[in-house]
């Protein structure tokens, strides 16, 4: 059987699977369920074309990683096949963790789990399956593998994960500004003592990808819009989650009434090969099928919460430069309780607030970005800037808001 694929990606064109191992992973169910969520969440309640899913960014930051080790081998850096399968798997593999909607259920209905471990619980899961063919692999997504450039091409501050994210998001929400310039990049990547650099004329093309980042995070990630969305279906989650531990019947599938009704931390994952399996087949189908049972629940806040997210009847959010002070909270939550003849603490549930933070390039980071100079030398992005853009935007940028019902107003 034929296993040398070809994909047509609406971003890239022609994007090839260029070994057997690779096609058998995107094959499995694990990688599968990636279809099955959408890489921007509720986005596309502001960006309507904004459908794309975690599987094409996958196959998208395999094709670009493609490229950089190309680029890399013509500038004389010795990449075995294997060392370039496994970079290509690493890649292919960073987000097969990710939970339903996004990032929005991370710490609704897990208790501190992060996306990237569960990447790789399921990776060394998947190391089982395929014995030992994606320990390398593994290494190179840790960062424990002697040839440090591998990772930073998975996992730094500019990886193939990033360039794809905006090129992609970029293109279906439609937001040109934030088109990252990721073929020059790439283009010109080098290699320095195992360390990924960039030449000295990539400056320009840095601050453009630094630029492009900034604009997305405010026009597309942390749009007011798709904030109050996504903080609604949180405590939309929160407020189910709390019923089925308080003993109320929750309506919803197998496995998501199994993390609703136990709080489970890393160390189960780890330990309790089936609190996994559940985790594997739970993606965006089970939460908005859970929403749409939970439009009818005898629980006033948990049916108001569902209704307003099936009809997009999004609360009302006001940005702040000031956190909001406990008097305007309490004056909101009592606008709430004497407009839904609700007590005061199930009021509460109806008023959200919280913060936005938006760092473009974090210099101290032990993942910077280098310029190698035409001297010979390797300094950090910053210095090598004679443009105060990079350094403004190294500055992070933090903006308060609260969310509450537009019926109060």
């Amino acid at each position: 059987m034929n296993k040398k694929k070809i994909f047509n990606d609406p971003v890239y064109g022609f994007v090839t699977v260029p070994t057997e191992l690779l096609f058998d992973l995107i094959e499995h169910p694990y990688f599968q369920r990636l279809r099955r969520i959408q890489q921007l969440g509720l986005t596309n309640f502001v960006y309507p074309g904004a459908l794309h899913t975690r599987f094409h960014h996958a196959l998208g930051a395999m094709h670009l990683m493609q490229l950089a080790l190309r680029t890399l081998k013509d500038k004389g850096v010795k990449i075995s096949a294997a060392e370039g399968e496994a970079a290509q798997i690493a890649i292919l593999l960073h987000d097969i963790g990710h939970g339903p909607l996004s990032h929005a259920l991370e710490t609704s209905i897990f208790q501190d789990v992060p996306h990237e471990q569960l990447s790789l619980f399921l990776m060394e899961r998947l190391n089982e399956q395929f014995p030992g063919k994606l320990t390398l692999a593994i290494e190179m997504f840790k960062g424990s593998y002697g040839r440090e450039f591998f990772h930073q091409l998975v996992s730094s501050q500019l990886d193939m994960d990033r360039l794809d994210y905006l090129n992609r998001d970029s293109f279906y929400t439609g937001v040109q500004e934030g088109r990252p310039g990721a073929d020059r990049l790439i283009k010109m990547l080098q290699v320095v003592d195992e360390r990924l650099v960039l030449e000295e004329k990539a400056v320009y093309s840095v601050e453009n990808f630094l630029v492009s980042r900034r604009l997305m995070y405010w026009q597309v990630y942390l749009h007011k819009t798709v904030t109050s969305a996504e903080q609604m279906v949180i405590r939309t989650m929160q407020r189910a989650r709390d019923l089925a531990r308080s003993g109320v019947h929750v309506p919803g599938s197998s496995c998501l009434t199994y993390f609703l009704g136990r709080a489970v931390t890393l160390a189960e994952f780890e330990q309790d090969a089936h609190i996994l399996n559940h985790f594997t087949q739970l993606d965006d189908i089970d939460i908005w099928a859970a929403i749409k049972q939970w439009t009818s629940h005898e629980d006033k806040v948990l049916s108001f919460l569902a209704k307003s997210l099936l009809n997009r009847q999004l609360f009302k959010i006001v940005i702040s430069p000031e956190p909001y002070d406990e008097e305007f909270q309490l004056g909101i939550v009592e606008l709430i309780a004497e407009q839904f003849g609700l007590p005061a603490d199930d009021a509460r549930q109806l008023m959200i607030t919280g913060r936005l933070s938006n760092t473009a390039y974090d210099p101290a980071s032990n993942e910077t970005i280098n310029i190698l100079t035409k001297l010979g030398k390797v300094v950090n992005v910053v210095e090598a800037s004679d443009l105060p853009n990079i350094r403004a935007l190294s500055q992070r940028v933090q903006k308060y808001y609260i969310c509450y019902p537009k019926e109060i107003l």
